[in-house]
């Protein structure tokens, strides 16, 4: 149930449709103007808790996941920093059921939404993928603010006209891991509608 402001917000802005759940199911509310976007981190935990503790120092107030988790053990020091946390796993499944049981016994911290997530941010739609072309594919829907994608390890911040004649935010953090690319994270401050690429310090 969304807070009775937000709902009213996100009516006016989306239409009655989007509030009763038809178009997009799965949808997941948190306060949060202000999130730590980070993907690929292949079982490096703490490279994932070095970019998550930057986020909150930053004003981050949830992060997303986008995928390639691999080991769930991977995000117990990150889940340590306090933030909520929206993982889907990517094309490296992991163990799914330990994901499944982790968020469930997590008290609402850790949201495990398997291949793709759908949220709303304070008011704002965010749709998480791993593949950057299904990212692409959602964002010229024009059904969200925002798209959030990995896979690739490269790092990218794009406006995508869409079908609906605006343009939706696609943003990919690269990876936190290092793999075959420079350790960055996103932080994304929604109420600004501003992605900013952050290298991860040694």
């Amino acid at each position: 149930m969304l807070p009775r402001e937000v709902a009213a917000r996100v009516r006016e802005r989306y239409g009655r449709m989007a509030m009763r759940g038809h178009a997009h199911p799965r949808i997941v509310y948190h306060r949060a103007m202000k999130i730590c976007i980070v993907s690929d981190s292949h079982d490096r935990a703490d490279a994932l808790a070095r970019a998550v503790r930057e986020g909150a120092a930053e004003g981050a107030q949830a992060v997303i996941h986008c995928g390639d988790v691999i080991g769930t053990q991977t995000l117990r020091p990150a889940l340590a920093v306090g933030l909520p946390m929206h993982v889907i796993h990517g094309n490296n499944l992991g163990d799914p059921v330990s994901l499944a049981r982790w968020a469930r016994e997590s008290n609402g911290q850790l949201h495990y939404h398997g291949a793709d997530a759908r949220l709303i941010l304070d008011a704002h739609r965010v749709f998480v993928v791993h593949y950057p072309e299904y990212g692409h594919a959602m964002a010229c829907t024009g059904d969200w603010d925002v798209v959030c994608c990995g896979h690739s390890h490269v790092a990218g911040i794009d406006q995508v006209r869409n079908v609906k004649g605006g343009s939706t935010w696609l943003v990919n953090p690269g990876t936190v891991a290092a793999l075959a690319a420079p350790a960055t994270w996103m932080l994304g401050d929604l109420e600004a509608m501003r992605f900013e690429l952050r290298s991860l310090s040694a």
